[in-house]
């Protein structure tokens, strides 16, 4: 009976794999293949073999003479600025992110009154589309915005070219963690309305103080819902893309601005400019980075997390 059954399954299963295979499997295997082609044309979608030049390409550093028998050493986009950038939004963001959503969930959750109406307010971020908040934010961050108001320093630039690249990563930075507060915070209300009460009871009888509850009774009992949202945090960061188009515009890179690049948009840019085997190189070390850091997530889960 199973197995005549059978061909029913895979008759269910066969849109999903249908879509599944065009794509998700054979663009990543295109992928990969591209990345190792020697010589790719991306017009007639060619190569001459095999090559690990791609990955050295966008390594690669250059010296300049500077005319006095010196020379001054030019790196690559991707290691001046793609991956200091993108290690930077990782963890700053991420910590930061995880830490705030955590503590906004706990008062949430204990707010009796209005709970449904705040929960709204705080998840409306999320279903918002990220490049109109990335321009409302550009908004607020331009030289004569909100934040330039506030703080009494009109006429700072924080994510104009002219800007230091320091000032605009705290923008993109303050961005990047406002954004992703509400899916945490869902997440995190979720798993605090499934703890069972008789632990703060237990807590309470012993006098443990607030801090203390909080550390030893609700955060090892969320420990599932922080990992998740840790490996889920750290695979967004990594990829993070739209906030730096919403935040600085597509324009900026093009045109000499390399200041907040990240990986992905290196990825994007070279693509655009019709060199996808370096492209393809940098979204294959891309995934291994973030498979590597996976791994390690996961590791250490054995030991903290508490099912």
């Amino acid at each position: 009976m199973e197995k005549k059954n059978d061909w029913r399954a895979w008759l269910y299963l066969a849109p999903v794999l249908i879509l599944l295979s065009v794509f998700t499997f054979y663009p990543l295997i295109s992928t990969i293949v591209i990345a190792f082609t020697k010589d790719y044309v991306y017009l007639t979608q060619s190569g001459s073999g095999f090559t690990l030049d791609n990955f050295a390409e966008i390594f690669r550093s250059k010296q300049i003479p500077n005319g006095d028998g010196t020379y001054t050493t030019v790196y690559s986009d991707v290691v001046q600025y793609a991956i200091p950038n993108t290690l930077i939004v990782v963890f700053v963001t991420v910590p930061l992110s995880i830490i705030i959503s955590l503590l906004i969930a706990v008062a949430l959750n204990s707010i009796k009154t209005l709970k449904k109406i705040f929960q709204t307010i705080f998840f409306m971020p999320y279903v918002t589309n990220a490049i109109a908040v990335g321009m409302v934010f550009a908004v607020i961050f331009n030289d004569n915005g909100l934040w330039n108001y506030i703080f009494h320093t009109m006429g700072t630039t924080w994510i104009d070219q002219g800007a230091p690249a320091s000032r605009a990563m705290i923008a993109l930075c303050i961005y990047s963690v406002w954004h992703a507060l509400p899916y945490k915070i869902l997440i995190f209300l979720s798993g605090l309305q499934n703890i069972d009460k008789q632990y703060y009871q237990a807590a309470s009888i012993d006098a443990a103080g607030k801090f203390k509850t909080f550390m030893n009774v609700t955060v090892p009992l969320l420990s599932p819902q922080i990992l998740y949202i840790m490996i889920t945090s750290f695979i967004g960061s990594f990829k993070e893309y739209s906030s730096v188009v919403g935040l600085f515009g597509r324009s900026g890179t093009l045109t000499g601005y390399r200041n907040m690049y990240t990986i992905v948009y290196y990825i994007y840019d070279t693509i655009s400019m019709k060199q996808v085997q370096y492209g393809c190189a940098a979204a294959v070390m891309l995934f291994i980075v973030v498979l590597i850091f996976t791994g390690i997530q996961f590791a250490v889960s054995n030991k903290r997390v508490y099912y």
